[in-house]
């Protein structure tokens, strides 16, 4: 059938088992776990086709750090294979600056590892968006892009979709995936409460004198936590020196440190880290992003869903705000097939079963977050001395260095559902 028939069929009053609002991973995963369970969904996308050279010849600075259970996902609907450019890491070490505390994951390793020894891997944003199209292209029977919608409203047993170009759809199902600034969430008057947390993300990608040798770090300052994150290079001589950065800032100190010269940023950060990695010789050009927490105050209403950035977002800390999105895609595909099974679908209880296992779950994350940030940039000398035993106790401690792993990995949260490994 082609693309016009298609949206022909759609366009008309028939209504729809599922619309996705939003084509990036998140919107992108929910489509692809829901057809391999029989289900196939319109997507619409804002984005147009990628052209794939042009994303390959440039280094995003920017990387995701996806955990065990995202890529056991992207595995599952077979765009794991497709990811043209990852670099997996082998161990995470984080440690505050003016303390003694310090906790060390896995290891570091001299060579590239197997998927097998890896902690998880760091992702370019723009390569993985092109490994879910393409795989969205060739499984997705409605896949649509450079989608603008512009209206969303509730009509009788269904939702209904108006697109800029006329189109009118309707769905027993709509699930926003459109990001932090959800229009679906919007339309569907669902409010959001967010935590302004005064500070920015300050951004870019360098490349240091010695190499990372797989190993992602952390360390705690007083202006906020500063992340060397392990990424892939163009060239094959700097393979292993290259690391994206996220420096979490107050706000004034953001616009500071983003206006000083190549040279000035690079010998600030060489000494802010402590020099551990050596000296940084290059950055690309920064990028600051504010620092919000955002959450949803519901998750579903009537034949309506959230996913992903459009339910929450939460402090970059940890780097779990991708990975717990992906979460969310595979709970709710999980119990929406479940009742596909039983001849039910999108059954008020089935949503709201869905809402009440990630809510918990993702809340408990967002303040775990913010409460860390906090107890690691705080001077209060209890609190300090406090926070160095507590990460010395479990630096020494196997089971409470599993414990912090297991629940890092996110497969925990797997183990019940269809998609368990």
């Amino acid at each position: 059938m082609s693309q016009t028939d298609l949206h022909s069929a759609s366009d008309s009053s028939k209504i729809l088992d599922v619309v996705i609002i939003g084509g990036g991973l998140v919107g992108g995963l929910t489509a692809l776990l829901l057809a391999q369970g029989g289900v196939q969904s319109t997507v619409l996308d804002a984005a147009p086709v990628l052209d794939e050279n042009r994303v390959l010849e440039v280094a995003n600075p920017r990387v995701l750090a996806l955990s065990q259970a995202t890529m056991h996902l992207l595995k599952t609907v077979k765009v794991w294979d497709k990811i043209a450019r990852q670099m997996p890491y082998t161990g995470m070490q984080v440690w505050n600056k003016n303390g003694y505390g310090e906790i060390n994951f896995g290891h570091s390793s001299e060579k590239y590892p197997s998927a097998e020894q890896s902690l998880g891997s760091m992702v370019e944003p723009s390569i993985l968006n092109l490994a879910i199209q393409q795989q969205m292209l060739t499984t997705i029977q409605d896949y649509r892009t450079q989608v603008k919608v512009v209206r969303v409203e509730r009509g009788v047993k269904c939702w209904i979709v108006k697109l800029a170009d006329g189109t009118t759809l309707k769905t027993k199902l709509l699930i926003g995936a459109d990001g932090a600034n959800s229009f679906v969430r919007e339309q569907a008057y669902i409010d959001l409460d967010v935590l302004d947390y005064k500070q920015a993300g300050l951004t870019c990608a360098i490349r240091t004198a010695k190499p990372h040798q797989y190993v992602a770090r952390q360390i705690f300052l007083p202006t906020g936590p500063l992340a060397y994150l392990p990424m892939a290079s163009l060239k094959a001589e700097e393979q292993g020196y290259w690391q994206s950065i996220v420096w979490t800032l107050p706000d004034d100190y953001a616009d500071e440190y983003a206006a000083l010269d190549d040279q000035a940023f690079t010998q600030l950060l060489t000494r802010e880290s402590h020099h551990m990695l050596g000296e940084v010789l290059e950055a690309t050009p920064r990028a600051k992003f504010p620092l919000k927490a955002r959450a949803a105050q519901r998750y579903v209403t009537d034949g309506l869903a959230l996913v992903g950035d459009a339910a929450h977002v939460i402090h970059p800390l940890a780097g779990q705000g991708v990975n717990i999105g992906c979460l969310d895609a595979a709970i709710l595909c999980d119990v929406l097939l479940h009742d596909f099974k039983r001849g039910v679908w999108a059954h008020e209880q089935t949503l709201k079963r869905y809402e009440h296992t990630r809510k918990i779950q993702n809340e408990a994350m967002m303040h775990g977050m913010s409460a860390i940030g906090w107890l690691e940039t705080t001077e209060f000398s209890p609190i300090v001395f406090a926070r160095n035993f507590g990460l010395k106790q479990v630096d020494q401690h196997a089971v409470l260095k599993d414990a912090f792993m297991q629940q890092a990995n996110g497969l925990s949260v797997l183990k019940d559902t269809r998609f368990a490994p």
